[in-house]
């Protein structure tokens, strides 16, 4: 296995990145999530990397010594910008499990459109082992893992579920409806760039299911706090 480098060294690598043109960073940056996301760290091409992004491979190797050290960059990335356009937009104190789970897949699906790459990125550092990343990095991947079980488990109200029903059945049943319907969705719009589409009729597709989930599982239609 690959041993990256250290969270110092990260530092330097994004400060003197960061010193590029925004729009020549966001073409490498693209170009690197797109080629790692779609082979892993093992296959990933650093030739395929710069013929997509348009540059030289020096031009590459002088902000990234490695594709190590490129892998590491976009992992941090990746980290934050889940976070930030993310997690944290979502509100914790929500108690009501639909209106809960329905800002987690509204407001992964913006954060989606905002850059597809990321997401799809994530899946793999998330799950690959080839890559062995240091304990921060690590760390922070297990810290960004426990946020989002906490933002769909946590605070919860299930005292508005139907009384004759297990209330953890009915939490999966509702968890399971709305990533089905995000899952199928993005099945649907596969090929289109997600910043391109009018999301409002898939929306209020959605609301309508919304609806139907609370006049079967709550014991009392309720309205939308």
């Amino acid at each position: 296995m690959v041993k990256l480098c250290g969270n110092g060294e990260v530092a330097i690598i994004v400060e003197r990145f960061e010193k590029l043109e925004d729009s020549k960073q966001s073409i490498i940056r693209q170009a690197a999530l797109a080629e790692f996301a779609a082979h892993g760290y093992a296959k990933a091409s650093t030739n395929r990397i710069v013929q997509a992004a348009g540059i030289g491979k020096g031009m590459l190797f002088y902000y990234f010594t490695s594709k190590q050290e490129l892998y590491e960059y976009l992992v941090k990335y990746s980290l934050e910008f889940i976070q930030s356009r993310y997690l944290a937009r979502v509100d914790a104190a929500e108690p009501d499990v639909i209106e809960r789970l329905t800002q987690l897949a509204r407001l992964k699906m913006e954060a989606q459109a905002e850059n597809e790459e990321v997401f799809k990125f994530s899946a793999v550092f998330l799950l690959e082992g080839d890559a062995q990343l240091p304990v921060e990095l690590a760390a922070k991947i297990n810290e960004l893992k426990k946020a989002g079980y906490r933002l769909m488990y946590e605070g919860i109200d299930k005292s508005r579920f139907r009384k004759d029903m297990d209330p953890d059945k009915v939490f999966h049943l509702i968890r399971w409806s709305i990533d089905g319907f995000q899952q199928e969705l993005l099945a649907k719009l596969a090929g289109q760039k997600l910043a391109e589409i009018d999301f409002e009729p898939y929306w209020d597709e959605f609301y309508g299911y919304l609806a139907i989930l609370k006049m079967s599982f709550y014991e009392t239609e309720g309205e939308s706090s």
